[in-house]
């Protein structure tokens, strides 16, 4: 069997016309969800791209792999999901973003050259390179955002695009009397992007695709990995006036959350990001850009269901579709993602599983309590690989694709380290306190604050929305010391002894006795007579009394 692992930039879990979006309809997504299963509370481990994404292709969670926010490097032996498979016997492949940053130090002290091929590895978080391209080319004074060569730019000169970065000239640009109107000013989101939308970044990646399956060799795992919907919200033409203002939800926000708001939280809500989405023009302009990045996501998605139909690989293909974290879109008073709203991270989780086992389960959602690093065991099950639990901190979802009811996780962890950023040095805190961690039991939501703070505290049961904070009167300390328990729990578990499995450990108990390692005994009687056979016997030689008699 194939893997097909496709990961969408900052799209919510709740913009898909199969899970309830009243306006966007994505038949492409939905054509997945009737042949799957659609996990219905899936959660990433960081709702931050790198950290959440290591922790994907890890399985690990973000204080086991280190790697806790962009540009923090994915430190040298990690066990990746592209190691795992490989031992199995199954390729491993990238085609896309993996926001990874390369440990260079790492790789500079075990002399590991970029070059060599376990080298190429260690600096693309452990895939092999169809194609790389993290798809944000930013230019400014210093620079460019990305040193890298971008692969969608140098294709973007090959069609005729003029200049030296056309993805932000054309493919993040639309155009005002004869002017560039960039896509990084929102007031320009409802604007047509300047290119020919065949061009644009996600069918260009689907195409990439589609030349990779035509060439590759089974057994292969393909991590498809699409920059959009991420920003600059701006989409080409058809998609840019696909939607309107009249297509733009109420923001999911209250006055009660600014309301002696925790110091973290108002911090966040008075940051650049906060302040924008918090303008209704704003999200009248982004909201409508932003869906018609998602249309064209499913759309080219369809494109690819189709090439895989026609060319039989349906079949025998894998598929999941997923996101490395959500947008809150000025709902909670917050833009982009950082904290632990479900905006931000719960994410979209759909497996389309094609063997015989999960026929009883197609078309059906599962409300588990599911995390991103469940994908990587659940992979290499399906590679026939051997269980690797003492690494992989994630579950094999492959009970829940079967139909069965497996002992499961009580609740799911999510971290966030904002030290790097401007509402840590608002905050007056250290960097090694600048660090957030949740637990969700599916009803309650514990956020714990490093640095002294309060925690905070959502029943979403009786408060969906999260609006209202608990922890900021008495009353709830009884689930809050439950919370936390399970959070003690969590911070107790088992990460790095990642050198030998639980089976290598009871295989080695006794082993040393059998060598002839055997302290503590009083007269040999304590061990089994084999044991201490070649410990007894006549003395080959008596040094001792020679010793004695010529003295």
């Amino acid at each position: 069997m194939n893997i097909l692992f496709v990961m969408y930039d900052q799209l919510r879990f709740d913009y898909l016309s199969c899970a309830g979006h009243p306006y966007l309809h994505t038949p492409n997504f939905d054509r997945v969800a009737a042949r799957g299963v659609r996990f219905t509370n899936a959660y990433v481990q960081s709702p931050i791209c790198g950290a959440s994404r290591m922790s994907f292709y890890t399985g690990r969670y973000a204080s086991s792999h280190g790697a806790q926010w962009n540009g923090f490097p994915l430190r040298v032996g990690e066990h990746t999901l592209g190691d795992h498979l490989r031992k199995a016997g199954m390729d491993c492949w990238l085609i896309g973003k993996t926001h990874m940053k390369v440990d260079a130090e790492g790789m500079t002290r075990l002399g590991l050259s970029p070059d060599s091929i376990i080298g190429a590895r260690q600096a693309e978080c452990g895939f092999d390179v169809w194609v790389r391209d993290d798809g944000l080319w930013g230019e400014g004074p210093d620079g460019f955002y990305d040193e890298k060569r971008s692969p969608y730019n140098e294709y973007l000169k090959s069609r005729g695009y003029a200049g030296e970065n056309p993805w932000a000239d054309f493919a993040n640009a639309g155009v005002e009397n004869g002017e560039k109107a960039s896509g990084w000013m929102f007031d320009n989101a409802d604007k047509p992007a300047n290119i020919r939308e065949e061009d644009s970044e996600t069918p260009w990646l689907t195409t990439r695709t589609i030349e990779f399956i035509e060439q590759a060799k089974a057994p292969w795992c393909a991590h498809v990995s699409y920059i959009k919907p991420h920003w600059p919200y701006i989409v080409p033409a058809p998609y840019h006036d696909m939607y309107g203002q009249n297509h733009v939800p109420a923001a999911i926000r209250a006055d009660v959350e600014r309301e002696n708001a925790h110091p973290v939280y108002a911090a966040f809500m008075a940051n650049k990001i906060a302040a924008a989405f918090q303008q209704d023009d704003v999200r009248r302009k982004v909201i409508p850009a932003y869906m018609g990045l998602i249309k064209q996501c499913d759309d080219q998605l369809g494109r690819l269901l189709d090439y895989l139909e026609e060319t039989g690989r349906m079949e025998d293909t894998m598929i999941v579709l997923t996101s490395d974290h959500g947008d809150y879109l000025g709902d909670h008073w917050l833009g982009e993602k950082d904290l632990f709203h479900e905006p931000s991270v719960k994410i979209p989780m759909i497996v389309y599983d094609p063997r015989s086992e999960a026929d009883a389960t197609r078309g059906t959602t599962c409300d588990a309590l599911v995390e991103a690093i469940d994908l990587a065991p659940t992979f290499l099950e399906a590679a026939g690989g051997v269980e690797a639990g003492h690494i992989l901190e994630g579950r094999s979802l492959s009970p829940w694709l079967r139909g069965e009811t497996p002992d499961w996780r009580e609740a799911v962890i999510s971290e966030y380290d904002y030290s790097v950023t401007p509402m840590c040095a608002s905050l007056g805190v250290t960097t090694k306190d600048a660090r957030l961690f949740m637990v969700f039991d599916g009803r309650y939501k514990l956020i714990h604050v490093e640095g002294g703070f309060r925690p905070m505290l959502f029943d979403l049961e009786n408060d969906p929305e999260e609006f209202h904070d608990l922890a900021k009167a008495d009353g709830h300390e009884a689930e809050i010391a439950r919370m936390y328990d399970l959070l003690a729990r969590w911070g107790r578990r088992m990460s790095q002894r990642v050198t030998r499995s639980d089976a290598d450990i009871a295989a080695m108990r006794g082993k040393s006795a059998r060598r002839g390692i055997l302290p503590f005994l009083k007269d040999g009687s304590e061990v089994p007579e084999e044991l201490t056979e070649a410990y007894r016997g006549p003395a080959l030689q008596d040094h001792v009394s020679s010793e004695k008699g010529g003295r």
